[in-house]
C-alpha cells in the first residue's frame, strides 16, 4: 500500500506577516479601484481571510486600512528614488523615472486617486502623507545635485518639476497611456535640464549647476 505526500503544516503567519498580506490585499485593490469602491469585505476576500480578522488587524476600519495602505505605496515611491550617487546625474533620473513611471503604471487608479484627492476618506493625515513624497523626492534629487545649501530659487525649481512629473502622470493615464513611456521619461528629463537652464538666467548657484550638468553630459 502506497502512502500518499503528507499534507504540509499549516503556517501561522506572524503578526507582521499577517498585517503585509492585508496591506498588500488593500493596496491591489486601491490600485485598480477607487478608495470609495473598496469596503473591508473586498479586502478580506482578496486576502482569503475572513471580515473579522481584517478589523482586528486595522480596528479603525476602512480609514485605518487606506492611511496604512497611503503609508505603503509613499514608502514605495520614495524608494523609486533611492539611486547610489554614481556617474551623470541624468542617467541617475532617467533611471529613477523609470521606477516612478512603473509605479504609476502599475497602480493607475490607485495613482490618480492618491494625487487628486477629492475622496471621502481624505484627511489632513492622508493629505500629509502625499506631501511626504513630494518633499522626500526633491531632498532626494537635491541630494543628487550635490549642493549642500540650496538656495530658494533651486529648491522652488526642483519642486516645480516634481509637481510637473505628477501633472504628466496624470495626464497620461488619462490619455491612455500615450506617449509611450519611454519617451514620456526622456521627456521629463528633458523638461528637468530646460526648467534649471530657465531659473539659471537669475540664479547663480543654478547657473553654476547647469555648467556642471553639459560637462557631465
Amino acid at each position: 500500500m502506497t502512502s500518499s505526500a503528507p499534507t504540509p503544516a499549516y503556517r501561522r503567519l506572524s503578526v507582521e506577516e499577517r498585517r503585509s498580506q492585508l496591506l498588500t490585499a488593500a493596496l491591489t485593490l486601491f490600485a485598480h479601484r477607487t478608495p470609495e469602491d473598496v469596503n473591508l469585505d473586498d479586502v478580506a476576500e482578496a486576502a482569503g481571510v475572513s471580515r473579522p480578522l481584517v478589523y482586528r488587524y486595522f480596528p479603525g476600519g476602512k480609514q485605518q486600512l487606506y492611511e496604512a495602505a497611503l503609508r505603503s505605496a509613499a514608502e514605495e515611491l520614495q524608494h523609486c528614488f533611492d539611486e547610489p550617487r554614481e556617474g551623470p546625474l541624468l542617467p541617475r533620473l532617467t533611471r529613477a523615472l523609470d521606477r516612478y513611471l512603473t509605479f504609476v503604471d502599475e497602480h493607475d487608479t490607485g495613482f490618480s486617486a492618491l494625487l487628486q484627492g477629492g475622496s471621502v476618506v481624505e484627511t489632513s493625515r492622508t493629505t500629509a502623507i502625499v506631501d511626504g513624497v513630494r518633499r522626500a523626492a526633491a531632498e532626494h534629487i537635491l541630494s543628487h545635485l550635490e549642493i549642500t545649501d540650496p538656495g530658494p530659487r533651486l529648491r522652488m525649481t526642483v519642486r516645480m518639476w516634481i509637481t510637473a512629473v505628477e501633472a504628466a502622470s496624470l495626464i497620461w493615464l488619462d490619455e491612455d497611456k500615450q506617449p509611450p513611456v519611454e519617451e514620456l521619461r526622456d521627456w521629463l528629463v528633458e523638461q528637468f535640464v530646460a526648467v534649471l537652464s530657465v531659473t539659471a538666467v537669475r540664479d547663480p548657484q543654478t547657473a553654476a549647476l547647469t555648467e556642471k550638468l553639459a560637462a557631465d553630459g
